[in-house]
C-alpha cells in the first residue's frame, strides 16, 4: 500500500496468476544486527498448532505480548491498534486488533483491492539477500489478499499464489467487537486472526524459521472512518508500505 492519496500507483500491484521463479539480484541494504536500535524488534514465541476463533480467545495467545502499531502522521483517528505473533512447526499465527467505530468494508471476494477499505496488512521479508517478500491483507469481513512481491529498486508487482489449496491455504477468521460483523455496522473494534503456512511461502529463503532465526517484517492498518483515511505502522516507513529496508525485525524464540 502507498500512502497518501492513491494508496497504490497503477503499476504497484498487478494481480497476475503465476509464481516467481527467483530473484537474481541482492537487496541493496541488509541488517546484520540492530545495534543502533533504529528498527523495532519483536520476539516470536513457539506454540503448538491451534484453531482460530477470530477474537484471539484461544489460550495459546497468552504466550504472546501485544505490540502497538503507531499512527502515521499527526492527523487522523486515535484508534488503538496492536498485533501479536506466534509460530509453530507448520506456520505463523498473527492476531491483529483495532479500535473502531464503523466497519467500512463492502468487498465480498478474495484477491480484490482490499486496501481501499478497512484493512489489516502483514508483510514478511524472510531473507535480506533477496528483494522479495510476502504481503497479506485481510478485511473485517474476512476476505483476504495474499500476494508475493518482487521489489527491484522500487519497481514492484504482486503475484497471486498458484495451486492455492491444501497445506498451502491460509486459515483466517475475523470478529467484530461491540456490534455485528457486517458492512456499515457500528462497533467498538475488530480483530483478525490469521495462520500463514510455511508451505505457502515456498520457495522464499529462510523458510521455515528455526529458533534464533531473524526475519524482517512490518504490520499496517488503514481505517476509513474519517474524512481522509488513517494509517498505522509498526516499523515507520515514509511514502510507501513497500519500503522493505525499513521493516522491523522478528526474532524467533525457542
Amino acid at each position: 500500500m502507498v500512502l497518501p492519496v492513491t494508496f497504490r500507483s497503477a503499476a504497484s500491484v498487478c494481480l497476475c496468476a503465476g509464481v516467481l521463479a527467483g530473484a537474481a539480484c541482492r537487496a541493496p541494504e541488509t541488517v546484520e544486527n540492530n545495534a543502533s536500535g533504529d528498527l523495532p524488534e519483536m520476539t516470536v514465541a513457539p506454540t503448538e498448532d491451534f484453531d482460530l476463533t477470530g477474537d484471539g480467545s484461544t489460550p495459546a495467545w497468552a504466550r504472546a505480548q501485544w505490540v502497538p502499531l503507531h499512527r502515521r502522521g499527526d492527523a487522523g483517528l486515535e484508534y488503538e491498534t496492536r498485533v501479536k505473533l506466534l509460530y509453530s512447526a507448520t506456520g505463523l499465527y498473527v492476531l491483529m486488533h483495532g479500535a473502531d467505530a464503523r466497519i467500512t468494508a463492502t468487498m465480498t471476494e478474495d484477491f480484490l483491492d482490499l486496501w481501499h477499505e478497512d484493512v489489516f496488512e502483514v508483510f514478511l521479508w524472510t531473507d535480506e539477500a533477496y528483494p522479495v517478500y510476502f504481503e497479506y491483507e485481510i478485511s473485517p469481513l474476512g476476505y483476504e489478499l495474499p500476494i508475493l512481491i518482487p521489489n527491484f529498486e522500487g519497481e514492484f508487482l504482486g503475484w497471486r499464489p498458484w495451486h492455492y489449496g491444501g497445506e498451502r491455504l491460509t486459515r483466517r477468521a475475523t470478529a467484530a467487537l461491540g456490534g455485528p460483523r457486517e458492512s456499515g455496522a457500528t462497533i467498538t473494534g475488530w480483530r483478525a486472526e490469521v495462520f500463514i503456512p510455511w508451505a505457502l511461502l515456498e520457495p522464499l529463503q529462510g523458510v521455515p524459521p528455526r529458533p534464533g532465526s531473524m526475519w524482517r517484517a512490518n504490520f499496517y492498518r488503514v481505517d476509513y472512518d474519517g474524512e481522509t483515511p488513517t494509517a498505522w505502522n509498526w516499523a515507520p516507513v515514509d511514502s510507501t508500505f513497500h519500503e522493505f529496508q525499513r521493516f522491523g525485525i522478528l526474532r524467533f524464540g525457542g
